[in-house]
């Protein structure tokens, strides 16, 4: 695996790495986690607090959000899936009603822009896909930027859902419009980045 000092410090080193071990996991071990790592992000009270859930659709071996997204309307709570505005530099997030043809509708322009004030976005929870991260909360993704351009007015709680081989015990290369999360939960524990 890719080191985060060093010459393989690159990012593009740790996207290829960090891909590479996800896509090693058999489909038993990756259930267990994911499992895991399900129950730990219900049970934690700023899941619990949260009126809104920005969340997001899972991309190649991501843990899977679909089940907090489900829990999530169940609950009662908004939802919002991210698309992409202004030639793809940024995000807007769009309310769904239910998982069944969100993906579609996100993607036609079918769903409605979520309204919300600051107040309210204060009381939500954004969860920020990522292939490695630090103690810090600095991330790795897949490098368009979009979600650091998002997340630098974003004032909720910013959430990193990682399986601990994820997890880099060194601080990770880090540009100056990088945005850490608040809060990694993985399989085994939940921690502030902060």
């Amino acid at each position: 695996m890719a080191s985060s000092y060093g010459e393989d410090a690159s990012k593009n080193a740790l996207r290829e790495a960090y891909l590479q071990a996800e896509s090693s996991l058999t489909p038993r071990r990756r259930a267990r986690l994911d499992g895991e790592l399900l129950r730990n992000f219900l049970a934690h009270p700023a899941y619990r607090k949260a009126g809104t859930l920005l969340a997001y659709l899972p991309f190649r071996e991501e843990f899977d959000t679909r089940p907090i997204i489900a829990r999530a309307l169940r609950d009662g709570k908004r939802v919002a899936l991210p698309r992409h505005v202004g030639g793809g530099k940024s995000l807007e997030y769009v309310l769904i009603g239910s998982l069944d043809g969100a993906e579609a509708a996100v993607r036609r322009g079918d769903a409605q822009p979520l309204p919300a004030s600051r107040e309210e976005l204060e009381n939500s929870i954004c969860l920020v896909p990522g292939l490695v991260f630090d103690g810090s909360g600095h991330r790795v993704g897949y490098g368009a930027g979009y979600y650091d351009n998002f997340l630098a007015s974003f004032p909720g709680k910013k959430v990193g859902l990682v399986r601990s081989m994820q997890i880099s015990s060194n601080p990770l290369p880090t540009d100056e419009h990088d945005v850490a999360v608040d809060l990694l939960v993985s399989e085994s524990c939940v921690w502030s980045c902060r």
